[in-house]
């Protein structure tokens, strides 16, 4: 049975309208006859005798010329109500739409975020936590993205982010400005499969160009201006951007710090960072060793450990507890002296293997009581507790040591090594942090960041993480490219002269993929306050005239005589690896074609 709203009309056999509920009573068997037009809400009766026989003569209908709602033999009320039925399915051109649309909308969030003068985002968590950033996938990280397909722009970002490390914010502009330009071929009556198709070719296109257009930088350890350089471009967007050559070059000594420049080799492990609030940007410093957040259990024991020779235990620093339920009755003074001194003689045992082994540093997984704690600086022993899991493991690998799980196995060659273990502070305040350094078997390294709060600390450890990845990327291949949308446009007029080439529906998608190209010059321009039209014609102008690919938007650059910013990007310093550049058009290019083959969205519940 179809139901209609209280409120449709109903056309009477007069001519007359009731806005009233419609329907029929039978005098006994009190059934309900309804006739609803399937195409509309409206419920249209017409035609309809005031006593008609229906089926049986023993039934008759009641007038309808009756005013009163219907209602069964006890007194009910029939109430009609509109169909609830579940939303309909979207289908064909109409879903393809609506998911570029929906895909869109998330590249325009991030796309006022690209280049040197782009706007942070204030991202503020349900816990009320805020996150001020710039950076394209923690802003899509953090964000409670619900449709489908913009999930796909979420892990686009996550994608770049996890192979490049940098270049998250231009991937998801490329995408949308893809998705932009197949709306309008899709508006034209062109295939989405034909689109995807001329998008695929122009993508090998634009990343052999990039290939083409690629400069070695030589590097060795004795010379590594290009990759801070490389460095120094990343951080420009970067809001710690006024310190960008000093970070740029923490970034390299700690990549470099750990990495195997014969077999192009960095193990990313070995490097912490460690974010302090207090202080400034400025002091901010690369330790050649290890710094926890932690500090000596006892304030009398020793701050400062040369020599360090440390045990490092994950078994608690206490009396065993038996496994078993059970249950210990004093009843005399005698058997708690015997207790309390079991219970001794446990810790002096602890104390004493530590101490035969060699150690003079303790280094704890778990907790230990003040007991335990007197008595180690009782026998000269500085410890440390509450250490976490992924610090123990650190330690033992930069120290050399072994992890020790039960004193019973502690001895001397299961000891880690370092040149000084020091207790540092901050400030006026109780904050101090333990520093770990001249480690014996390993190059690890730490980055201790200071900042004046706690969103520039973390934003900053964000900026150097990313520009540790772009020196890690050039370390395992040296090839570069031109930033300020100068590889962008190189790559447009590259697609634009191959669709020339190419004969049928193919260039149509082809010439959309190179104007998609020019959004990321235009996006750059538009951030910086100026004319994006203007700035992109005169790059683009430039580049044609003189064959040269180098030819971008030097925004932090004084406008030339023809008042734009068109500049050559190599004399300016503004590099960017090539493999996150071609990572980024691939991605953009395989995502978008997913999107465009998506004509049906069946959600459980709804079908």
């Amino acid at each position: 049975m179809r139901n209609a709203s209280l409120e449709d009309k109903c056309v009477l056999d007069d001519g007359s309208e009731s806005k009233k509920a419609c329907g029929w009573q039978l005098d006994d068997h009190h059934l309900l006859i309804m006739m609803m037009e399937s195409s509309s809400s409206s419920l249209k009766l017409s035609k309809l005798a005031s006593e008609s026989t229906i089926v049986d003569s023993n039934v008759h209908l009641r007038s309808l010329s009756s005013r009163t709602n219907p209602s069964d033999e006890y007194g009910r009320p029939f109430v009609i109500l509109k169909e609830q039925q579940a939303k309909s399915r979207v289908k064909g051109l109409e879903a393809t739409k609506a998911n570029i649309i929906a895909a869109k909308s998330i590249s325009q969030i991030v796309r006022t975020s690209l280049g040197p003068k782009g706007m942070d985002k204030i991202l503020v968590s349900a816990d009320g936590d805020v996150t001020i950033t710039n950076d394209g996938a923690t802003i899509m990280e953090r964000m409670e993205v619900n449709h489908q397909v913009a999930k796909l722009l979420v892990e686009l970002s996550s994608s770049q982010d996890d192979e490049i490390g940098d270049g998250t914010t231009g991937v998801v502009v490329l995408a949308g400005a893809l998705l932009e330009e197949a709306e309008k071929l899709l508006s034209r009556g062109i295939h989405p499969v034909r689109i995807a198709e001329g998008f695929e070719k122009a993508g090998e296109i634009a990343i052999k160009h990039l290939a083409e257009i690629a400069d070695t930088v030589p590097f060795s350890s004795d010379n590594l201006d290009p990759l801070v350089t490389t460095a120094m471009t990343t951080l420009s967007s970067k809001i710690i951007n006024v310190e960008k050559r000093r970070m740029a070059q923490i970034a390299v000594d700690a990549v470099v710090g750990v990495a195997d420049l014969e077999r192009k080799d960095v193990n990313f492990d070995m490097i912490r960072m460690e974010g302090k609030p207090g202080g400034c940007l400025e002091d901010t410093e690369l330790v050649n060793g290890i710094i926890i957040d932690k500090d000596i259990s006892h304030p009398q024991m020793a701050k400062t450990i040369k020599d360090a020779k440390m045990c490092i235990l994950t078994c608690p620093f206490e009396p065993p507890k038996p496994k078993t339920k059970h249950k210990l009755d004093i009843s005399s003074k005698e058997a708690y002296e015997k207790l309390y001194q079991q219970e001794q003689d446990y810790f002096k045992e602890m104390v004493k293997q530590v101490k035969d082994s060699g150690a003079n540093l303790v280094i704890c997984q778990w907790g230990f009581d003040d007991e335990a704690n007197h008595l180690l600086l009782q026998n000269g022993l500085s410890a440390v507790r509450w250490v976490g899991g992924v610090e123990i493991e650190h330690i033992a690998i930069a120290t050399g040591g072994r992890i020790v799980p039960r004193f019973s196995e502690l001895s001397a060659d299961k000891l880690g090594k370092a040149g000084v273990v020091r207790e540092i502070s901050f400030g006026n305040t109780k904050e101090r942090m333990l520093v770990i350094e001249d480690c014996a078997n390993s190059n690890a390294v730490t980055i201790l960041v200071r900042g004046g709060n706690k969103m520039i600390v973390e934003e900053a450890k964000r900026s150097l993480h990313d520009a540790m990845c772009v020196v890690r990327n050039l370390i395992k291949d040296n090839r570069v490219v031109y930033g300020g949308g100068a590889a962008e446009i190189a790559c447009s007029l590259a697609v634009s002269a191959y669709a020339e080439t190419i004969v049928g529906v193919d260039q149509f998608a082809i010439r959309a993929f190179a104007d998609a190209l020019d959004d990321i010059p235009l996006a750059l321009a538009e951030n910086s306050g100026l004319d994006p039209i203007k700035e992109l014609a005169a790059a683009k102008s430039r580049q044609t005239k003189e064959k040269n690919p180098l030819i971008g938007l030097g925004l932090t650059e004084e406008a030339g005589e023809d008042g734009t910013h068109a500049a050559n990007m190599k004399d300016l310093g503004v590099f960017e690896t090539l493999v996150g550049k071609q990572e980024q058009i691939s991605l953009a290019t395989q995502v978008v074609k997913m999107i465009l083959k998506i004509d049906d969205v069946i959600t459980m519940g709804q079908y």
